[in-house]
Order: C-alpha cells, then sequence, then structure tokens
C-alpha cells in the first residue's frame, strides 16, 4: 500500500473513533446506560482513538509496514468487538476482544523489536 493510503485509512479510522465516541455520549447514551456497558463503549472509544493516532504515526513513518496491519485489526477486534457487545449486550462479543489486543501489543513489539532506534 502506498504513504497515501495508509494515511487516508489512519485518518478514517480517527474519523470513526470520533464520531463514535459522539455516537455512545448522545445518541446511545439511554441505550448504554439500559445495558449497562458505558464503560465498554468508553474504553472502546478510547483504544480506538490512541491506535487511530498510532496508525497515523506509523503511516507517516518510513517505516510504515512495522505494526499499520496490526494496529488496523486491533482497532477493528478489540474496539470493534466491544461496541457490539456494548450495544447488543451479546457477552459471546467479548470473546473476540482479546485477540484485539493480541494485536495491538505485535503492533507495538514489531516497533520494539524490528525497528532500528536511532541512537
Amino acid at each position: 500500500m502506498s504513504k497515501n493510503t495508509h494515511i487516508r485509512i489512519a485518518a478514517i479510522v480517527l474519523f470513526l473513533g470520533v464520531l463514535l465516541g459522539a455516537l455512545g455520549a448522545h445518541a446511545l447514551k439511554d441505550l448504554l446506560a439500559e445495558t449497562g456497558r458505558t464503560d465498554n463503549w468508553e474504553t472502546a472509544t478510547y483504544y480506538h482513538l490512541i491506535h487511530g493516532v498510532a496508525l497515523f504515526i506509523v503511516a507517516l513513518s518510513p517505516h510504515r509496514p512495522l505494526g499499520f496491519s496490526f494496529f488496523l485489526a486491533g482497532v477493528i477486534l478489540f474496539s470493534g468487538s466491544l461496541y457490539i457487545l456494548a450495544v447488543t449486550n451479546i457477552t459471546k462479543f467479548g470473546a473476540i476482544t482479546p485477540f484485539g489486543g493480541v494485536c495491538f501489543l505485535i503492533g507495538w513489539a514489531r516497533w520494539i523489536f524490528f525497528r532500528r532506534l536511532e541512537t
């Protein structure tokens, strides 16, 4: 993928993070309170936005393959499963969340172990 494609994907992820955060705070506020899943939505949004910023930084880096796909998969699996869990209250979606967390960890580990850091 080109640098521009990576940047666009990162921008879309961040756009959706802001949109979903606002949706949870306003349009879904009563539903999330009813299901008792407001914390799940907030956690999903928090990790979504943090890793959206990470995607953007990686997209701007000359080492963009390092971690990009794993961060993106992490947002989809981790945050996506929590968003669905929060809205549906179907707890089986919580079983997907750890796989997204592992993707986040692999993305960060790639930067720790596979990128030569300047000294």
